[in-house]
């Protein structure tokens, strides 16, 4: 097993002017759980790729420095002993499959290797079981939802049984079981198997916890790095960064000295004042924007919507649905249970099997793809599907001219609102997931949707960016926009969110305000929800937790620390 050493390094992209690492100097003993931390563009996928040896190789650009596993310099070792010493899972799955079957995929490296058959069986069947794609061995990857081709990357890469796994974003779509599925047996690889980790990652109420050692990232450095991920969560709150969890978010907010980074210490903060904590319930009904609209406005219809594709699969099974104007709803469930399905339905991208949709009271199937984008503005999984232009400023003024706009007031302003202004000038596809993201959305928003269709937008973005989209959200449904959004983001669908659909199977088994389905679940609920259960029911917002927590703690906080 190797020890990961660099040197020295720095990499410019090209045809930009910044670094983007700077000076990197790090040592990752072996079996290290490290966790990279920072803001869209701040250089962790850059860093990441550097160890994996693709960069410059793949990306072109100045580099400067060295990397080293063990003593040798990873230029040096050959390419067949490094893919068996180094794994990589890229944010986008789809950039790292080339295979169309499943179980081809997975044995695709292997065979390369030259591995006997009866061990590439073995090692099949072994990461197919642990990932829950048993299943799915034979089936055509194309056909697969965003999060099964995120765990077939990270299958192919677990059956070169590496010994660093470096993992960027590997759950960034998957839904919330999956995704702490997949962390715990990264952790457990970790502890049992020695496997070195290298992990960044969005959510950290994921993952936080789960790290041996910390690192912040900012414009391409290494500004922090400790082994206990609390002390990293007070340097963050000392130093008002954005890249700590809602749960230590939340006590830094009220000024407890105390941050928590998982909900277990949080609630034995919380009994420890349980002369104060008397059980009570906050009144959905009254936090929630009142559910029922009136019968006449309806902007899409679905009625008994049924869907098989072209190989036999039914996907979506009599499906009742109707979305109004004002809507805010966030679809949820496991992966492959046809919430993308639905949502191309409704732009008419697919049609119905059985049933209908309609949108303004005209069945999708009388309306041409040009009409409905008239009315609906869609955001895909993967926003390199909007990008091909040479600059984020074409990108967008190409939406327009197509609509025979002419005003770069519209451009900027929107540009503006989603933080990628300075960004203008830089070719899309050299950014971050989250930068490209949100320049797909600029993209959409200049056309001034009536509905605004969002799958999975919060890939790739920061806490600080998931705030500003969900600001630009709410101001957008505040002028009249209706948001319709899948999402595995628990935490964001609960700050911002009207409605809550569980979509299971391809069928829709509940439907409700975002306080009875998220106060509610096991597993669909964000950090504060977990904080305060049994303690007080319905709680679901940082702004709700603040105004409780400082009902209990606050008086006693002041004679604590006084």
């Amino acid at each position: 097993m190797a020890n990961i050493k660099i040197k020295n390094l720095n990499y410019q992209y090209p045809e930009t002017k910044n670094l983007a690492l700077n000076n990197i100097n790090l040592e990752i003993p072996q079996g290290q759980f490290v966790l990279l931390v920072g803001g869209s563009g701040s250089g962790k996928s850059t860093l990441i790729r550097s160890i994996a040896g693709l960069v410059p190789n793949f990306y072109g650009g100045k580099y400067g420095g060295e990397v080293y596993l063990d003593d040798k310099e990873i230029r040096q070792i050959d390419r067949r002993s490094f893919v068996q010493q180094v794994g990589m899972v890229f944010q986008d799955p789809e950039s790292q499959l080339v295979m169309t079957n499943l179980e081809e995929e997975i044995v695709f490296g292997l065979e390369n290797l030259e591995l006997p058959n009866s061990l590439m069986k073995r090692r099949v069947m072994e990461v197919s079981s642990a990932l829950s794609l048993s299943d799915y061995k034979n089936k055509f990857i194309p056909e697969l939802s965003g999060g099964q081709k995120q765990k077939v990357a990270l299958a192919s890469v677990l059956a070169m049984q590496p010994d660093i796994l470096l993992l960027d974003e590997p759950t960034s779509q998957l839904d919330p079981i999956a995704g702490e599925e997949i962390l715990t047996m990264v952790r457990r690889l970790n502890e049992e198997n020695g496997i070195t980790v290298v992990l960044t990652e969005q959510r950290l109420e994921r993952c936080f916890h789960l790290a041996d050692r910390v690192l912040v990232m900012e414009r391409g450095e290494i500004i922090y790095d400790h082994h206990d991920p609390k002390t990293i969560a007070e340097w963050a709150v000392d130093n008002k960064t954005p890249f700590i969890p809602p749960l230590a978010k939340l006590f830094a907010n009220v000024g407890y000295r105390e941050v928590p980074v998982t909900v277990k210490h949080g609630r034995e903060i919380l009994r420890s004042y349980r002369n104060k904590l008397k059980p009570i319930r906050i009144d959905s009904e009254k936090r929630a924007e009142k559910f029922e609209k009136t019968e006449e406005a309806c902007l899409v219809d679905i009625k008994n919507l049924w869907f098989t594709y072209p190989n036999g699969k039914e996907v979506l099974k009599n499906i009742n649905l109707k979305i109004k104007p004002g809507d805010f709803i966030v679809v949820m469930g496991e992966n492959g249970g046809g919430k993308t399905t639905l949502m191309k339905h409704i732009n008419g991208l697919l049609k119905p099997s059985r049933g209908h949709v309609k949108v303004l009271g005209k069945d999708t199937k009388k309306m041409s793809i040009e009409e409905l984008s008239s009315i609906i503005g869609y955001l895909s999984q993967d926003p390199n599907d909007y990008l091909f232009l040479p600059t984020v400023r074409e990108e967008v003024a190409f939406t327009l001219e197509k609509l025979g706009i002419k005003d770069d007031r519209i451009q900027n302003k929107i540009l503006q609102k989603l933080q990628i202004d300075s960004l203008k000038e830089r070719n899309p596809r050299d950014l971050s997931t989250g930068q490209r993201q949100r320049v797909a959305l600029a993209s959409i928003l200049v056309t001034k949707p009536k509905l605004l269709l969002l799958d999975e937008p919060t890939r790739g973005l920061d806490y600080q960016l998931k705030e500003a989209l969900g600001e630009v959200l709410l101001k957008l449904k505040e002028e009249g926009m209706t948001i319709f959004m899948i999402a595995h983001d628990v935490e964001f669908a609960a700050e911002y969110a009207d409605e809550i659909i569980l979509l299971d199977g391809g069928s829709i088994i509940a439907r409700g305000n975002k306080y009875e389905m998220l106060t509610n679940s096991t597993f669909y609920s964000p950090q504060i929800s977990k904080l305060f259960h049994n303690f007080v029911e319905n709680v679901v917002t940082l702004d709700q937790g603040e105004v409780i927590l400082r009902n209990m703690i606050g008086s006693d906080q002041k004679e604590k620390y006084a």
